[in-house]
This record gives structure tokens, sequence and C-alpha cells, in this order.
């Protein structure tokens, strides 16, 4: 009976956390013309659509931090992984200083009444310095990636909604 009220009251809580969250939109151009989303032994297909569902889950854990009725539209340009698929035998994508990520974004957040808050085209996310940092929490896919857009969500969009 116990574990019955609190499973209830676990499904309550994150209800209503999520009414909280704001509404977020993810385009994408063709996966062919990114610069870098090569797949490493995996269809090319079912790769793309891995990437587009890591990316936009991610955002929209993000977005759990902006106000209810926030919309943030995000079209992603052109796409560098962190890495690069080196071809062989097996191929592997392999992780160096040289090749690191690069993220080229529009976007647009708009507060529940539909008034523009934050805009911007071609905003360019890079971090050059991607290894010499150190890596919180644990090994997810496309880490260094991920990083990009959270620091580019926490710097600029965070910000945004609380001065709006």
């Amino acid at each position: 009976m116990k574990l019955s009220s609190f499973l209830a009251t676990l499904a309550l809580a994150s209800l209503s956390m999520s009414s909280y969250a704001a509404a977020v939109a993810v385009k994408w151009q063709d996966f062919n013309k990114y610069r870098d989303v090569y797949p490493s032994n995996q269809a090319k297909g079912s790769y793309h659509k891995y990437v587009a569902e890591q990316f936009e889950k991610h955002l929209n854990k993000l977005a759990e931090q902006l106000p209810s009725g926030y919309t943030l539209t995000v079209n992603f340009d052109d796409v560098d992984l962190a890495g690069d698929v080196h071809y062989g035998i097996q191929e592997l994508r392999i992780i160096k200083p040289i090749h690191f990520p690069r993220l080229t974004i529009s976007y647009e957040l708009k507060d529940a009444a539909g008034k523009v808050l934050l805009t911007e085209q071609q905003k360019v996310l890079k971090d050059m310095a991607f290894m010499d940092r150190s890596r919180l929490g644990t090994d997810s896919a496309f880490y260094y990636d991920k990083r990009l857009l959270t620091e580019w969500f926490n710097d600029t969009v965070v910000p945004a909604s609380k001065a709006g």
C-alpha cells in the first residue's frame, strides 16, 4: 500500500514539473549537407535519426528551466560533431582535440504572449578547448556537443527568459 501511494505521488510530482516546461521546436536541414554527422558502423538514416532524437531530448530537458507557455525554436543550420570518423576495417569516431564540436544554430525565444524575447541567425557554438575541460556527469552520447547547447542555453536563453 505504501509503495502504490509513493508511486502515485511520484507520478503527480513529475506531471506537475512538466507543466512548467516550455515548448521546444527543433528544425533540421538535410543531414547529408551538414559538415560532419557521419555514422560509424551504422546506417546513415538511423544514425541521423538517433542524433536528432538525442539533441531534441537534451533541448527539451533544458527547456524545463523556462516558464510555462514559453516557446523556443532552434534550427540546426550546420552540425560538426566532436571527433572524426576514421574509415578502415571498422569505422570509428575518434575524439581528438583537433576535431572540436561546432554547431551553427538559428533560434527564437517567445514568451507566453508570443512576444519575441530573443532571436539570432547563424549563431556559431564551438569549443576549441573541449578536451581540456573536465567532464562532469556520466558518459553520454554526444557529450561535448550537448555541452555546447547547455552552455549556450544557460548563458543566453535563461537570462532572456528571466528578463522577459
